[in-house]
C-alpha cells in the first residue's frame, strides 16, 4: 500500500468519523428535546386533572352555599366518558373557571366561605403551574421542530420517523388550516 492509498483511506475514516459523531450528537440532541417535551406533557396531564377534580369539587361548594341543586358542569361531568385530547380538555375546564368566576360575582356569599376560597386558591396555583408547563412545553417544541426542518436534523428525523409537533393550544403551525387558532 503506497502513501497516497493510505492517506486517502485515513481521511475517509476522519470524514466517517465526523459524519458519525455529528449523527449522534443531533440525534441525542432531538432524543433530549423529546423527553423535555414529554416531561412537561406529563406535568399538564397532572395538572388538568387537578383542574378538573377542583371544578366538579367547586360545584358542590357552589349548591351547598347558594342553597339551590343546579348542575353547572354538567357538560365536563360528561367528558369522563369521551375520549378528548389536552388540548380540548384545556378549554372546556378554562370555560368551567370561567364560569365559576362569574358565579362568584353573583353570589357574593361566596367570598366568605372557607372551602369555596381554598377552591379558588389552589385553581389560581393550578392555573400557574399549568401555564408554566404550556410554556415550557411550546419552547422544546419550537426548538424540536426547527431542528426537523434543517438540514441535516431533518435526515435523522425521517430515519427515525420523528415528527413536527403541535403546539400544547392545538394549533398546527405547518397546515393550510386557519381556522384552527381559537381563543
Amino acid at each position: 500500500m503506497n502513501i497516497v492509498t493510505l492517506i486517502i483511506v485515513l481521511v475517509i475514516i476522519i470524514i466517517l468519523g465526523i459524519l458519525i459523531m455529528g449523527y449522534i450528537f443531533n440525534y441525542n440532541k432531538i432524543q433530549f428535546l423529546n423527553i423535555k417535551i414529554n416531561e412537561a406533557e406529563q406535568i399538564i396531564d397532572e395538572k388538568l386533572r387537578n383542574k378538573y377534580d377542583l371544578v366538579l369539587r367547586s360545584e358542590n361548594t357552589i349548591n351547598k352555599l347558594i342553597k339551590k341543586e343546579v348542575t353547572y358542569f354538567k357538560e365536563l361531568k360528561n367528558l369522563e366518558n369521551k375520549d378528548i385530547s389536552n388540548f380540548d380538555l384545556d378549554r372546556k375546564l378554562d370555560e368551567g373557571e370561567n364560569l365559576i368566576n362569574q358565579i362568584k360575582n353573583d353570589y357574593s356569599s361566596l367570598d366568605k366561605n372557607e372551602e369555596f376560597i381554598e377552591i379558588i386558591d389552589n385553581l389560581s396555583d393550578t392555573d400557574e403551574a399549568l401555564d408554566a408547563a404550556k410554556a415550557f412545553y411550546n419552547k422544546n417544541t419550537t426548538e424540536i421542530n426547527l431542528l426537523l426542518k434543517k438540514f441535516p436534523t431533518n435526515i435523522i428525523g425521517i430515519l427515525h420517523r420523528i415528527k413536527i409537533r403541535n403546539y400544547f393550544d392545538g394549533k398546527d403551525m405547518f397546515d393550510d388550516e386557519i381556522k384552527d387558532f381559537k381563543l
